[in-house]
């Protein structure tokens, strides 16, 4: 399970003095946290390494939109910092499809759902998400979805 990952990595981390590493995974394991007591009150159970994933990949995101904010406003410091914790972040994910695989994985969902003008996109999206979920980066697949329907 990746939650027992990241509570032994933090362990390790602690051991090993390095104060970033262990602020970055204490970080993530309060937002999991936070996700627990929201699913108490949700309908439905979700599987515990489904919703870790789900969490690193908001963190992610949040990280990588930061950078280019920080980046964008001459704060090269801050946007260092970001850095160090999105790569942390990231090696608790799974490897995301690369260009060509996401681009089969679109041409396979087309063809599946018979998807063949932009009205589709929506339909495409969903399944793909369903499929391919946590190894997507879906801003880039979107854009790539829209390029294959046009």
């Amino acid at each position: 399970m990746i939650r027992e990952t990241i509570k032994q990595e933090t362990i390790a981390a602690m051991k090993s003095g390095n104060k970033e590493r262990t602020a970055t995974l204490r970080l993530i394991q309060a937002k999991i946290k936070d996700r627990d007591i929201e699913q108490r009150t949700a309908k439905g159970e979700v599987d515990d390494d489904e919703l870790v994933t789900d969490v690193l990949l908001k963190m992610a995101k949040q990280r990588k939109e930061s950078i280019a904010m920080y980046r964008d406003g001459g704060r090269d410091e801050l946007a260092a910092q970001e850095e160090a914790e999105l790569q942390v972040i990231e090696e608790f994910l799974p490897r995301q499809m690369d260009e060509a695989e996401t681009r089969a994985a679109i041409d396979q969902v087309k063809t599946d759902l018979d998807a063949a003008d932009i009205k589709s996109m929506g339909k495409v999206m969903a399944e793909l998400k369903a499929r391919h979920g946590a190894t997507l980066d879906m801003t880039r697949t979107s854009g790539w979805v829209k390029e294959s329907l046009s």
